[in-house]
């Protein structure tokens, strides 16, 4: 062609111009939406109008669908679920619930990436309890990773006898 292979890999993709070039190895930002935009959005599926007939369950499906796309991946239910148990009387901020789900979520992509590697070591295609085990024996420290076994092996056993 025209162009060298290492010129090629540096143009412009010629129909998307939103973008510069990526350098080599570089990763693609996400595409995150400002909380403005994303709250309008939000509020756009959730007043989609009825048409009435058979559909309108099926309509309500697809709207809760992009609902979810939309917000994305999120531990606060389950994080504002643990508080009300531990302490039914105290609430929550909003930055400290966003900081609680970024440590959560932090804490996920550690002990997923961990089991993967685990698994991938032992030439086994699917990560089970005893990788996720190891995994988190070696990520958190001490005291914290024995609570955290018992309480998955307790929650892997009460799974298993329902």
């Amino acid at each position: 062609g025209w162009f060298s292979r290492a010129e090629r890999h540096n143009t412009w993709n010629l129909h998307d111009y939103s973008s510069p070039p990526l350098k080599r190895f570089e990763r693609p930002a996400q595409r995150s939406l400002p909380m403005a935009e994303l709250d309008s959005r939000m509020k756009a599926v959730k007043k989609l109008p009825s048409t009435g007939g058979g559909s309108s369950g099926q309509q309500q499906r697809s709207s809760m669908k992009k609902l979810k796309a939309l917000q994305g991946d999120s531990y606060k239910i389950y994080i504002y679920k643990v508080l009300k148990q531990v302490h039914p009387d105290i609430s929550i901020s909003i930055k400290a619930m966003n900081i609680m789900n970024s440590l959560v979520h932090d804490m996920f992509e550690r002990l997923s990436t961990e089991a993967g590697r685990l698994a991938r070591y032992s030439n086994k295609p699917t990560i089970q309890s005893r990788e996720v085990q190891a995994s988190v024996r070696l990520i958190f420290p001490g005291e914290l990773a024995k609570h955290a076994i018992s309480e998955g092996t307790k929650a892997v056993t009460k799974y298993v006898s329902s």
